[in-house]
């Protein structure tokens, strides 16, 4: 199963690529690693907020995903596969930082700087995207930058998430609207071009 992430490389090629790292022939990752390495990483820079976070990431995304490599099965398309291994370890990376923002809050209140969250919406996202984005959770946002940044379908996506795709779908309903609000509630803003963006993808 390809999906519309592996367009740079044709999918028997994919396939023939996977089953020679797993017979062995270690130095075919390299084609891999370069099919996948730029997608992966804006992945983890909209989701962290940090190139050099997002970077550091990407490493590790990488490497985890060669040392599970053996395990994989085409039941689901690689890309799938690899996000989904991309999901957990930026996920946890946000959690082990909003706690750490915590603790710092409590020991420094009067220094503590902003934690990743803000930071991730200051780079990427109008103020009034930010504040609204703000009060989503971590598994929510998650969910945004899957589908409407990345542009996954919900089927992808439940592959990733192992969601279902009416669940999911369901779930980017209530998110739109929570954002809707919130942005409406900042000063009155109406979200305009940003509502007509996630409609069309939606």
């Amino acid at each position: 199963m390809v999906t519309a992430q592996e367009t740079m490389i044709d999918g028997w090629e994919l396939e023939g690529l996977i089953l020679k790292v797993q017979a062995g022939e270690t130095e075919v990752y390299a084609r891999i690693v370069e099919v996948f390495q730029q997608p992966i990483y804006r992945y983890c820079c909209r989701l962290l907020g940090n190139r050099q976070d997002a970077e550091d990431a990407v490493q590790d995304i990488l490497v985890k995903a060669y040392q599970s490599l053996r395990r994989y099965k085409p039941d689901v398309s690689f890309s799938a596969w690899l996000y989904r291994i991309a999901c957990n370890h930026c996920l946890n990376l946000l959690r082990r930082r909003r706690l750490q923002g915590r603790v710092l809050r409590v020991l420094r209140p009067e220094t503590a700087a902003a934690g990743p969250e803000q930071e991730l919406e200051a780079r990427l996202y109008s103020p009034q995207l930010a504040a609204a984005l703000c009060r989503l959770s971590l598994e929510e946002r998650n969910l945004l930058v899957l589908r409407v940044f990345e542009e996954l379908t919900f089927l992808e996506i439940s592959q990733i998430l192992h969601v279902s795709p009416n669940a999911l779908h369901k779930r980017m309903e209530r998110i739109k609207g929570k954002v809707r609000e919130a942005m409406h509630n900042e000063e009155g803003i109406v979200w305009e071009e940003r509502e007509s963006a996630l409609s069309t993808k939606i």
